[in-house]
């Protein structure tokens, strides 16, 4: 019997993302291998990152997944194979992401899908239904960049927003309204009639009043807060976006900010007349969303329960 043979050799060599950024040909970062040396390995290092990060990259389209197969590179002809840490492939997500805090998936066929923009203190939101997007308030100055990340988790971008919807003028509910119109130049906006005046945008937007249908939304107007605030409401998929009509603390809908509303008596009638709607998902300005059996809770605020 022979002398037995050696086993193969093998090297890994740890790459930084940025040393691979704009690379047409990875083997150029490296050298022949040693001597003895037959397979060699590159093993990427990639920063964690969040899932919402992830998602609202990839609907920018910022972030790039490639897999590459290279045979014979250098001299010798070595094998270059990824490791696990850089074969696995995530699944593509579907444009618009689970019930959870931060958006929805339509119950329904014809419901929307929603994205919460979480501002911190206030949030907006971005409604889609069937390619075509809405805008529900647009948060302080200077939030569009964060509404347009949201658009991308639902696979759009601002020429897919057809509507911007003001729920009253309130400069933590309209301060990006005309950056909002600027970037979706085809979005028209809408805010209730007594609201409008007080509201600065590039387009005029147009008044709307109790009943009226923006996006297959349905309009309900909710004063005392301001005296044109309105609330949409989806039927199909039994969804309220209330702006600062209702708000939400501890997971139960609460009264509006005596502090910052007009008309507190007003908004409490308006309350009342939200509980009297179905409707099983609660977006509100302030406060996270509240899913399942929201208008029952409502109902039970308006009555004093």
């Amino acid at each position: 019997m022979g002398p037995a043979l050696p086993r193969p050799a093998c090297i890994a060599v740890s790459l930084d993302p940025p040393a691979l950024m704009g690379r047409t040909d990875p083997c150029a970062t490296l050298s022949a291998p040693p001597a003895g040396v037959t397979e060699v390995r590159i093993v990427q290092r990639t920063p964690r990152i969040g899932r919402r990060v992830f998602l609202a990259d990839l609907g920018r389209g910022a972030f790039a997944l490639a897999v590459l197969s290279i045979a014979g590179c250098g001299p010798s002809a070595t094998s270059v194979r990824p490791t696990s840490a850089t074969t696995s492939t995530p699944t593509a997500a579907a444009p618009s992401v689970a019930p959870s805090a931060a958006g929805g998936a339509p119950p329904d066929p014809g419901a929307i899908s929603w994205e919460r923009v979480n501002l911190g203190f206030v949030s907006a939101y971005v409604l889609a239904r069937d390619g075509e997007a809405a805008v529900v308030d647009t948060g302080t100055v200077g939030s569009a960049d964060e509404i347009e990340a949201s658009l991308g988790v639902l696979g759009l971008d601002w020429s897919a927003v057809g509507h911007l919807i003001l729920t009253h003028h309130h400069g933590d509910h309209a301060g990006s309204a005309a950056a909002v119109m600027e970037r979706a130049p085809d979005a028209v906006g809408y805010a209730g009639a007594e609201d409008v005046g007080a509201i600065t945008v590039p387009r005029d937007l147009r008044p709307v009043a109790d009943g009226d249908g923006v996006f297959g939304l349905t309009v309900v107007t909710t004063p005392g807060h301001t005296p044109g605030s309105i609330c949409v409401l989806d039927p199909v998929g039994g969804v309220l976006i209330a702006g600062d009509a209702l708000r939400t603390d501890g997971g139960q809908p609460a009264l509006p900010s005596e502090q910052f509303t007009q008309d507190m008596d007003l908004a409490r009638q308006s309350v009342v007349k939200l509980g009297a709607l179905t409707f099983e998902t609660l977006l509100v300005g302030h406060g996270d969303p509240l899913e399942g059996g929201a208008s029952g809770a409502v109902a039970a605020l308006a009555s004093g329960g």
